[in-house]
This record gives structure tokens, C-alpha cells and sequence, in this order.
């Protein structure tokens, strides 16, 4: 498991929930998906999918 790095934690912005991570990454536009930070215990979005489940995002 690789562990979040504490500056790059600080740098990216903190959802409270997984559902509230998506609900950003939808208003962006972008492909983005959540991960529960190791560090702040909060979720951040990622748009690395390499090896990872992506979940149907609905239309």
C-alpha cells in the first residue's frame, strides 16, 4: 500500500465523505475518483486508475 505523502495531502482539498468526492469530481467534469487518505483520514480525489475499480458514473 503506498501511503500518501504529508505535502501532498496538505496540497489537495478534503471531502468528508466518499459520495461528497464524486459529487466534485462530477461539477469538474473531470475522471476522478476518491481514496480514503491514510494521513488526514478525510477522502481526496485521484485520477490515477491504473489497477484500481472505477465505479459507473450515472449520466
Amino acid at each position: 500500500m503506498v501511503r500518501t505523502r504529508a505535502s501532498i495531502c496538505a496540497r489537495k482539498r478534503r471531502y468528508a465523505s466518499a459520495e461528497a468526492a464524486m459529487a466534485a469530481a462530477r461539477e469538474a467534469g473531470l475522471i476522478l475518483r476518491p481514496y480514503r487518505c491514510e494521513r488526514c483520514r478525510q477522502f481526496h480525489l485521484t485520477s490515477r486508475t491504473k489497477g484500481k475499480w472505477m465505479p459507473k458514473v450515472a449520466g
